[in-house]
């Protein structure tokens, strides 16, 4: 029988989860049971469920524990593909500190608390965020402050105000600091004008000096009491401040792509009655589409009922595409920022709580889309690695060639000296053949350039 515990799951005592023979589980530990006992008898977990707030689970036989310790044993539903907070738009991980406060307030009514408010708790399902971690839960005891409120002011409020008040690529900070940006870098980061906000000052100027102060001071056991009324307080000026964080996603060059793009209409539509026509070939149940700028492209695998994550170095692209699937419901699409040239990789203790990109695959299918020459020129990686980064990534591969001839390749050449010798549909189509079968290749009429279908031979 094969038994493998999840690592990201280690650090809570109350249970974990653990795989058996490709299942998923999470063991609830005895010590948690007056806890999971109140979620159910409270109704929370129904109405949490009833809402689309929480991931659903079917308690299973106690048989399946993986030890003595187990009080229940939970089967949650599976989320397809897990994402990081440092892969998400401004609006991804707004929506997420949202829906944390949502559930900490109907927590609050029913006696309980979220005792811990990791944006890693947070994951995107059928195009909306969920709540997974169903131990975070416990009875909140009369008069005690909010456990996890720290934690939510380092993963969610402070990340959004670096994000909306100062550079929206300060949430690669999320990358670096695994438990939440320290707030006393947010404090030094965020500078004056954020203190004109009085929400920000109170949750994280004023929230940093406290830590300061106290940081080398014995703990006091006499904590003053907060009452319920009071932390529903806290909850609503949170989500106020929340709220009224806002980023607009202008001023990129990739947000615009489409628009300076030299395709007419008509050799647009025919890239994507190509594209539309490869995947049918390739029938895949997921799909990577890398470069994928605004998802115009990753939207025909989508529609078409596939599992698509849509990936872009750009989080101005990577915003749009977000907004634009939530404003359609489009229930198969996950847009995330991504740069390939330095993708996610295993983080956390002994790289093994957050997992990477590498590890989250091979996908079925992948889509490569006016990606290549930017791999190539733009970063100087040779086509025999490129070919190998993506026979290590999926089972399908539907790419573009764009020549040199073609004028967004000219406009990469036009700074620098053109060292590319080798890059042509020639060395293209060897370097690929050494790790793909090429099944297709379709010249895109009224354009140099080329798509193909290939297929890993691995």
């Amino acid at each position: 029988m094969s038994e493998h515990r999840i690592p990201g799951s280690f650090r809570d005592p109350s249970g974990m989860l653990f795989q058996r023979n490709g299942t998923l589980y999470r063991q609830a530990n005895n010590c948690y049971k007056s806890h999971y006992d109140k979620l159910i008898d409270s109704e929370l977990y129904e109405k949490l469920i009833e809402s689309g707030l929480l991931v659903r689970h079917e308690e299973v036989d106690l048989e399946l524990a993986i030890d003595d310790t187990a009080y229940k044993v939970l089967q949650p539903e599976v989320i397809p593909f897990i994402s990081y907070p440092y892969e998400w738009c401004f609006s991804q991980l707004k929506d997420a500190a949202l829906l944390t406060l949502e559930i900490q307030q109907q927590a609050l009514a029913c006696g309980m608390t979220l005792k811990d408010c990791s944006a890693y708790n947070v994951q995107f399902l059928r195009g909306k965020p969920i709540f997974i971690d169903t131990l975070s839960f416990e009875i909140q005891p009369e008069g005690r402050p909010w456990a996890g409120y720290g934690q939510f002011c380092r993963h969610f409020l402070g990340p959004l105000a670096l994000m909306s008040l100062k550079d929206i690529r300060l949430n690669q900070l999320s990358r670096l600091y695994v438990d939440g940006v320290p707030l006393d870098l947010a404090d030094k980061l965020l500078g004056f004008r954020s203190r004109l906000s009085l929400s920000l000052y109170l949750h994280l100027h004023l929230h940093a000096k406290a830590q300061k102060r106290y940081e080398d001071r014995p703990v006091d056991l006499k904590v003053r009491k907060v009452s319920r009324m009071a932390l529903l307080g806290i909850v609503d000026n949170l989500r106020g401040a929340v709220r009224k964080l806002k980023w607009r996603p202008v001023g990129t060059e990739w947000a615009e792509y489409y628009t300076f793009t030299n395709y007419n209409e008509e050799t647009f539509e025919r890239k994507k009655t190509i594209v539309g026509e490869m995947l049918e070939m390739a029938k895949p149940k997921e799909v990577w589409d890398l470069g994928a700028n605004t998802g115009l492209f990753s939207r025909l695998a989508s529609e078409r009922g596939i599992r698509t994550i849509s990936f872009d170095v750009d989080p101005a692209a990577v915003e749009r595409n977000y907004l634009e699937m939530a404003d359609h419901s489009d229930s198969c699409l996950l847009p995330l920022v991504m740069d390939l040239t330095n993708p996610s990789g295993d983080l956390g203790w002994a790289n093994e709580e957050r997992i990477s990109l590498f590890r989250r695959g091979p996908t079925d299918t992948a889509m490569a889309l006016a990606l290549l020459h930017h791999l190539a020129i733009s970063n100087n990686v040779p086509l025999d690695r490129i070919a190998r980064f993506f026979q290590s990534i999926c089972k399908s591969l539907i790419i573009e060639f764009v020549p040199k001839e073609d004028s967004q390749v000219q406009k990469l050449l036009s700074s620098r000296e053109d060292v590319f010798p080798d890059y042509n549909h020639i060395a293209f189509e060897q370097s690929f053949s050494h790790y793909f079968s090429i099944e297709v290749r379709r010249d895109i009429e009224g354009t140099k350039r080329s798509l193909y279908f290939m297929r890993n031979i691995s």
